[in-house]
C-alpha cells in the first residue's frame, strides 16, 4: 500500500488513475483547482476510505502533510480549446507547478511521475514516433505554450533525477478518450460524440487525412500504473499504435450513435500535426504492456457514457 498525490486528480485521466490505484489499496490524495477538472469525476470517491481531495493551484507553492509514497503530476490543460483559452496558465501549470510537485516529491522521498504528451514530438518527421526523436515544435506558435511547457517539464525532471537522485518517471500520452472526457473539451472523439447525439453536423478541420492514434482510458490508465511501478526513469509512450484518420474516426462515431448528421469542414488549426503514432516498443518490452480495447469498442463505450448527459 502506498500514499499517492495525483495532481490534476478531479480530471479526466487524474480521476481514473484515483480509481485504479485506490482499488489496489493505495491511499490518494486529489489535488485540483478545478479549472479543466470536475468534482463531478471524483464525487463517487468522497467518503472512501483512503481519499482525500483539496482544492489547489499547484502553480503555487504545494505541501502535502504526513508521508507520501508517489507524487504524479498530471495537472494542466490539455485539450487545445483549454491551452488555447489559459495559455499563461498552461506554461505556468508546466514550469512552476512542475518545479513545486519535484520539490514535494524531493522532501518526502517520493518517485515523481510527470505526465507529458505526444505533443512534445509536435508535427513529426519521424513515424511513428519514438522516445529518441526530439521533435519538430513551433515555440512562438498558440500550440507552443502546451508542447514548450511539456518539454521544459521534462527536463526539469530529469534535471531532478540528475541532480537530486530524484526516482522520476516521464510518460509521453497519445490521444486518450473515455468516459468522464468533458462534453465541451474540444477534442476529436468527444466533439464527434457530442455532435453525433445531437443531430449536428462533424466539425472535421482540413480534409481529414491528418491521423491519430486513439487510446481508450482504461488501457492508458494500465499502462500509466506500469510505468509508476517499473524502475524505469527515461519517457515512455504510452497510446495506441493503431492510426485512424479523422475521418475514419468521423466514420465509426457515425456508425455507432447511429446518427445522420452530415460532415462539414472547417480551417486547419495552426500547426496542427498531419500524423501522430506511437512507437510503444519501450512499453512492451519494459513494462509488458499494450492496448487491448479497439477503436470502436472504445467508442461505443464512450458513446454509451455520454448518452445520458448530452
Amino acid at each position: 500500500m502506498a500514499r499517492v498525490v495525483i495532481t490534476g486528480g478531479a480530471g479526466f485521466l487524474g480521476s481514473h488513475l484515483a480509481d485504479q490505484l485506490l482499488g489496489r489499496g493505495d491511499e490518494v490524495v486529489a489535488i485540483d483547482n478545478l479549472s479543466t477538472g470536475n468534482n463531478a469525476n471524483i464525487e463517487h470517491l468522497f467518503g472512501a476510505p483512503g481519499f482525500t481531495f483539496v482544492e489547489h493551484d499547484v502553480s503555487n507553492y504545494v505541501w502535502v502533510p504526513g508521508d507520501v509514497d508517489a507524487v504524479l503530476h498530471f495537472a494542466s490543460p490539455a485539450s487545445p480549446i483549454d491551452y488555447l483559452k489559459m495559455p499563461i496558465q498552461t506554461l505556468k501549470v508546466g514550469s512552476l507547478g512542475t518545479h513545486n510537485t519535484l520539490g514535494l516529491a524531493k522532501a518526502k522521498g517520493a518517485t515523481y511521475f510527470i505526465a507529458s504528451t505526444s505533443e512534445v514530438y509536435g508535427d513529426p518527421h519521424v513515424h511513428p514516433q519514438t522516445e529518441d526523436y526530439w521533435g519538430n515544435v513551433n515555440p512562438v506558435g498558440p500550440r507552443g505554450v502546451y508542447d514548450e511547457a511539456k518539454r521544459f517539464s521534462e527536463a526539469m525532471t530529469m534535471a531532478y533525477h540528475r541532480s537530486h537522485g530524484l526516482d522520476t518517471r516521464i510518460v509521453r500520452i497519445f490521444n486518450t478518450y473515455g468516459p468522464r472526457m468533458r462534453l465541451d473539451d474540444g477534442r476529436v472523439v468527444s466533439n464527434f460524440i457530442v455532435q453525433a447525439l445531437k443531430g449536428e453536423p462533424l466539425t472535421i478541420f482540413g480534409d481529414g487525412s491528418q491521423t491519430r492514434s486513439f487510446c481508450f482510458v482504461d488501457d492508458e490508465v494500465r499502462g500509466l500504473i506500469a510505468l509508476l511501478d517499473s524502475g524505469e526513469n527515461d519517457p515512455v509512450n504510452i497510446g495506441n499504435p493503431n492510426e485512424f484518420t479523422i475521418n475514419e474516426l468521423a466514420e465509426i462515431v457515425l456508425e455507432v450513435t447511429g446518427s445522420s448528421s452530415p460532415v462539414e469542414h472547417a480551417p486547419l488549426p495552426t500547426d496542427d500535426p498531419t500524423q501522430r503514432k506511437p512507437d510503444i516498443t519501450r512499453a512492451r518490452e519494459l513494462l509488458d504492456w499494450e492496448p487491448k480495447v479497439q477503436l470502436r469498442e472504445g467508442v461505443e463505450r464512450t458513446v454509451e457514457s455520454f448518452r445520458s448527459i448530452v
